[in-house]
């Protein structure tokens, strides 16, 4: 059964897929770096290749495409100044992302003067030597810095940075000292290391790192800086093709971990990083089922595990001289329906993200001196994603600094103290007077055809009962036990203040309501998650809001959103492309079992297509993305259309039906979650803008009137 062609047909008239395919069916991998601003970043001066020969149908929205480039220009501009935990904090130095480079102030000083440590032109210079085709020079490189990180006593700071239309970044390692002695003295860069995806310190002088090689990682080298320059060693192997390997610090900076997890199991080495060999020791071998994160307190390890009922997440406790499954004693664990998302060990205390049965987000505090107590932080009603700053060298470890945020609701900072139980805002009111407004919250429940009650997250301007007329935006996703990207967006809170609604499905195999949630979407096949949309839709057109003549989707919120992967069966077909193996345990083994073949061709798109009235849909996509085949891209819309064509061809009351417009934008290079070039997105996002207005029948919004002095 068509199901997916069926949902689109009857409910929607405008499907719009920005940088996504349908609902869940994109591969939305890992986010592989902590992305920085997108303003801040270095081009060199090179001209852009044209893909221009792939797209088709996207004359007719550049004109608007052109006036809401302006107006999401203005609405950046009016959000450029928002708090963000992207400055690194030394012992005595701010870092700083800024224009060409990496930059700090010495806060000592009662006039601090920026110093540049590291030049990104210096990075780009190196182009020539990486043999490169003459194609790929040709390219407009962007470098963005990604990650910043920062020896304990800060003599090195190592930083990876990412070109435009590529998938690797290069980890640049820069000895820091006294301020130059001279402005035009360039910063020392001491090793320069490429396909490096996550690092962190041991010491001044070892650096372990992973490298990304055909988008796995699945080793982990060390770095020793020696008097005679640098030597680099192997540490780990991972040979289990679907375990994706990262290293990372503990909050104290104690206990340096590599992170080996699967879909299903995980593994953790620990290095102690106050001991002189520095050698890793396992905490739990790797078994079926069972995931866990550890922290570090006190020489014991904090571990937040799915050991607790229903293989839900708990918090257990073990000595590091014993840490293996057997010494593991439970501290906490939360009621019924409360899913815990994330854990910081703060001072003596817990300190966990987690979401209730209502879909609201909370922080649990667990005592870790008195582990019998614990107790909840509440949160405002519109909080819906919760970003924690890593403390900088000379921070307080006992307080927990946090930003709030929705998608229309900008960050909001917040400091946690967990021996008081204080919170405390940066406003007066946990607010401020851009997010005031009439903007509204409303949680829902849409029940399922087999009685399971599917969350929706509601952003409204108007009442409830005043969104009959209101054009409705529906983001959905569903896949790899990841939750919706809710932080603030500026482009939805300018579609909100136009008078759009925003609904938020979150459908079973994300994250959302814990493991169990997603593993219901895994275990019972991926049609659970359309016949979850398809009740979120009903119930709320049930409900008078907007309808499906107003209503578009897209499969995921900005931020993190993939091209599209709309040939399921034949990538998971094929196991020489880069990720099938690992996708096996989220998408089945359509090759070795006939029932995951079954299943899998009951949703995916390209198997699904048949002659009928389907509604423009806007396939945004990456030539070189290695993640999501481009050929199965141009299949699909080219089967696509000529299911259309014959649609047309053979139903005499389609004549007077308006054709759909099935509109492919093919955009150079491996930019698999969009460009990080501000310009190159707000293009794209215009583009969307641009076709929501048009296929919906809208009238573009009037901008906002100059006050007169």
């Amino acid at each position: 059964m068509a199901v997916l062609s069926s949902l689109l047909c009857s409910s929607a008239r405008l499907v719009t897929l920005s940088r996504l395919g349908f609902w869940e069916l994109a591969v939305c991998k890992r986010i592989p770096w902590l992305s920085l601003s997108v303003q801040r970043c270095y081009t060199s001066d090179t001209s852009n290749p044209s893909v221009d020969h792939l797209s088709s149908g996207l004359e007719r929205y550049k004109d608007l495409q052109k006036y809401f480039n302006k107006r999401l220009k203005a609405t950046y501009r009016r959000f450029s100044h928002i708090p963000d935990h992207s400055v690194v904090c030394g012992h005595h130095h701010m870092y700083f992302v800024e224009g060409d480079g990496i930059y700090r102030m010495d806060q000592r000083q009662s006039e601090p003067v920026p110093e540049q440590v590291l030049n990104l032109q210096q990075v780009s210079g190196q182009e020539e030597k990486t043999g490169l085709d003459s194609e790929k020079r040709k390219q407009r490189i962007q470098w963005t810095v990604q990650r910043i990180r920062l020896s304990p006593q800060e003599k090195h700071l190592a930083a990876t940075l990412k070109a435009t239309y590529r998938e690797e970044t290069r980890c640049v390692v820069v000895r820091l000292g006294k301020r130059n002695s001279s402005p035009l003295d360039p910063p020392h860069v001491v090793v320069t290391m490429d396909k490096v995806f996550s690092f962190e310190w041991a010491t001044d002088k070892v650096l372990f790192y992973t490298t990304l090689e055909g988008l796995r990682c699945s080793r982990v080298f060390r770095l020793d800086l020696t008097s005679s320059g640098s030597r680099i060693t192997s540490v780990y192997e991972e040979t289990h093709p679907d375990v994706f390997v990262e290293v990372a610090l503990s909050r104290d900076r104690q206990i340096l971990s590599i992170n080996c997890n699967s879909r299903t199991s995980s593994e953790v080495l620990l290095i102690d990083r106050t001991t002189s060999h520095l050698e890793a020791f396992l905490v739990q071998p790797r078994q079926q089922d069972l995931m866990y994160h550890v922290e570090h307190w006190k020489k014991c390890l904090v571990i937040l595990t799915n050991t607790g009922p229903g293989q839900e997440y708990q918090v257990v406790q073990a000595p590091v001289s014993e840490p293996s499954m057997v010494s593991w004693v439970p501290l906490f664990t939360p009621g019924p329906g409360t899913a815990l998302k994330d854990m910081d060990v703060v001072g003596d205390h817990c300190v966990l993200n987690a979401r209730t049965p209502a879909g609201e987000l909370i922080l649990i505090v667990v005592s870790l001196t008195h582990t019998k107590e614990a107790y909840t932080v509440q949160l405002p009603s519109w909080a819906c994603a919760i970003q924690t700053k890593k403390p900088g060298m000379a921070d307080q470890h006992s307080v927990l600094e946090f930003l709030i945020s929705s998608p229309v609701h900008f960050p909001v900072p917040y400091c946690l103290y967990p021996e008081d139980g204080l919170l405390l805002s940066g406003t007066e009111d946990g607010s401020s007077p851009e997010n005031q407004g009439n903007y509204t919250t409303t949680r829902l429940e849409a029940c399922n055809q087999d009685g399971t009650l599917v969350p929706i997250t509601l952003f409204h301007s108007l009442p409830v009962e005043g969104l009959s007329q209101a054009p409705l935006l529906v983001h959905v996703y569903g896949a790899y036990g990841r939750d919706l990207n809710m932080d603030f967006c500026p482009e939805k809170r300018l579609l909100l203040e136009q008078g759009w609604a925003l609904a938020y499905c979150h459908i079973r195999g994300g994250g959302e309501r814990g493991l169990s949630w997603q593993r219901q979407a895994r275990v019972e096949g991926k049609q659970r998650g359309v016949e979850d949309l398809q009740a979120c839709l009903n119930h709320l057109f049930s409900l008078g809001i907007s309808s499906p003549q107003l209503t578009a989707l897209t499969a995921c919120s900005a931020g993190a959103v993939p091209a599209p992967f709309l040939d399921v069966l034949g990538t998971m077909e094929d196991p020489s492309l880069p990720l099938t193996l690992e996708d096996i345990e989220e998408w089945g083994d359509p090759v070795g079992n006939p029932k995951h073949r079954l299943t899998i061709s009951s949703y995916c798109p390209l198997h699904n297509i048949t002659p009928q009235r389907y509604p423009s849909i806007l396939l945004t996509a990456y030539s070189g993305d290695a993640r999501v085949p481009l050929a199965g891209v141009l299949k699909y819309t080219e089967q696509l259309k000529s299911a259309i064509h014959t649609h047309f061809s053979m139903e005499p009351k389609s004549e007077c039906e308006p054709a759909p417009n099935i509109v492919l934008n093919i955009q150079p290079g491996a930019n698999h979650l969009g460009p990080e070039d501000l310009e190159l997105m707000l293009e794209e996002e215009a583009l969307a803008l641009a076709f929501l207005y048009t296929e919906l029948g809208l009238d573009p919004p009037r901008p906002p009137r100059k006050r007169k002095r």
